[in-house]
């Protein structure tokens, strides 16, 4: 920790108070902090980026920071500290809009569905805001597809993860014969190979009904996505070799 770069160091700490102040304020950082539906009232811009320092819980907290720390150390000493949160805050905005649009998608069929069968707009909002509706509702969606367009249109996302993703992406495209693994199984397997089963994993679920909580896996994939772009262009362009400090 005594060869910490600065910049790690104090987005540990922002996002340590972040996390202590949410569980004293939990309707501030729920209403104002973290990331809601672009559509939905509480939706304010600023959200693309608050949303990065709010955490559930310790576990989702420690798991972000570790990360942040063994991966984010390593590229700050090689691009310098405005260089890398350039790249750190572009990954976590590139994870919001992916989510965002990928609840977007889901919204969007639950309406057009309720709209083909002349469903006033009105009776559709207060699906969405209150999931209260009449029986006649489900002879045209299901009741688990309007759940998830609800869910959808009110439950915020939050976390560093998608910005990690995007941070483990870049570490991997600079030290791709790295051996890196899970806990669980703990097999080292080369950056160049883990990190692409990673990002396939968070497809699998995000495509699918299976879960394993509630992850917002479009926004790791966001991430990840946003990180290889600008990764490659910086390759091509040989931008990468350049540091702002």
């Amino acid at each position: 920790m005594n060869r910490t770069p600065l910049i790690i160091t104090q987005l540990l700490v922002i996002n340590l108070i972040f996390y202590i102040g949410s569980q004293f304020s939990y309707d501030l950082s729920r209403d104002v902090f973290s990331l809601f539906y672009f559509e939905n009232d509480k939706f304010i811009y600023s959200q693309l980026i608050t949303h990065m320092f709010m955490h559930g819980n310790l576990m989702h907290l420690a798991f972000n920071m570790l990360a942040l720390w063994m991966f984010g150390s390593t590229l700050v000493s090689i691009w310098g500290k405005n260089k890398f949160l350039f790249f750190y805050f572009s990954c976590g905005i590139g994870a919001a809009l992916l989510q965002n649009y990928a609840n977007y998608v889901n919204v969007d069929s639950f309406v057009s569905a309720l709209s083909d069968a002349n469903v006033s707009q009105d009776q559709i909002t207060s699906i969405l805001k209150s999931a209260t509706y009449p029986t006649y509702i489900l002879d045209f969606v299901s009741e688990s597809k309007m759940l998830s367009a609800y869910n959808d249109y009110n439950t915020p996302m939050i976390g560093a993860s998608g910005a990690i993703y995007g941070i483990v992406v870049a570490f991997s495209f600079m030290f791709p014969n790295t051996k890196l693994m899970l806990l669980f199984p703990p097999i080292p397997i080369k950056a160049k190979f883990f990190v692409p089963g990673l990002i396939l994993i968070d497809l699998f679920f995000g495509l699918t009904s299976a879960s394993i909580g509630s992850i917002a896996h479009f926004a790791h994939i966001g991430g990840a996505i946003t990180g290889f772009l600008m990764m490659w262009y910086w390759k091509k362009s040989q931008f990468n070799n350049k540091r702002w400090n």
